[in-house]
């Protein structure tokens, strides 16, 4: 029995697997290594039903996830979950390579990731290329679920949304502007406060304001990763993993061919194509 895990930092996907069929699967909050101490991802663990009645049996765990980026951060989650997964094999890599199986299997390309957070690399077929990228939502993030958060966060506040808007964004949120900046600057996981304004912009995908800002987020992606790393590896194909990128595609295409880019394919959810090519 195996099991394989994509967590960005909002969410934890999991998939279990026994001789290839998908014996159980959950959902739980990230475990990113970089905002998560080994208490805390115990304390989720012990919370969740479907992995404590399946921790004794499985016995690989293959672990993509955001903020797992250096060899000590990726050792120290393997030791926190081999305490809770205690017959396990735990392998752990960033959510980058993860992305990466999981849009080009072992081939080579340059992938993209737009969820929660942002990121992009060149993938040889065995590994990305290590980059600058990978900032996190104070110094990064372009594109993603954070970065629309705080687009749509700074338009409220500076009184520049739609009156429709303002209305929908107000009655919804109820929130003014010391909530806001407290939620941001005092509380912990602003990164999720932030992605979790990312419904507002799918219940409302079709109004002309959102487009724009949907629109400015993905070219300042394209401009800040994708541009750049073609730069480096021209004629590549291009692919992209992540929930943003999978919600609003039509948009991502759209503003990558204003760049000649032609993305040949959008990953919504990598953890199927992921639990796919370590089940076979």
């Amino acid at each position: 029995m195996i099991a394989v895990v994509y967590s960005g930092s909002k969410s934890a996907f999991w998939k279990i697997s026994n001789e290839g069929k998908t014996i159980a699967e959950c959902t739980m909050p990230g475990i990113n290594p970089c905002f998560n101490d080994q208490k805390h991802i115990l304390y989720l663990l012990n919370k969740n039903i479907v992995l404590i009645n399946h921790a004794e049996s499985i016995k690989k765990i293959y672990v993509f996830a955001a903020g797992a980026s250096s060899v000590e951060s990726q050792k120290d989650l393997a030791e926190t979950l081999g305490q809770f997964f205690i017959n396990s094999r735990i392998k752990v890599k960033d959510d980058l390579y993860g992305a990466s199986i999981a849009a080009c299997y072992d081939k080579k390309g340059i992938v993209g990731i737009l969820g929660s957070g942002a990121n992009c690399a060149y993938f040889d077929g065995k590994k990305p290329e290590h980059n600058n990228y990978g900032l996190g939502f104070i110094l990064g993030d372009e594109g993603s679920a954070n970065y629309l958060g705080r687009m749509l966060l700074k338009n409220f506040l500076e009184d520049k949304l739609p009156a429709e808007l303002k209305k929908q964004f107000e009655e919804r949120y109820n929130v003014d502007r010391p909530i806001i900046l407290e939620k941001i600057y005092k509380k912990p996981n602003a990164q999720n406060y932030l992605s979790s304004f990312f419904d507002f912009y799918v219940d409302n995908r079709n109004h002309k304001y959102m487009e724009q800002l949907i629109d400015q987020a993905f070219e300042k992606y394209i401009k800040t990763y994708l541009v750049p790393t073609l730069a480096h590896h021209p004629n590549e194909e291009v692919h992209f993993v992540g929930s943003v990128a999978g919600t609003f595609q039509d948009r991502l295409r759209l503003t990558a061919e204003k760049h000649d880019i032609n993305i040949i394919s959008i990953t919504k959810e990598p953890i199927y194509n992921l639990l796919d090519y370590y089940s076979n």
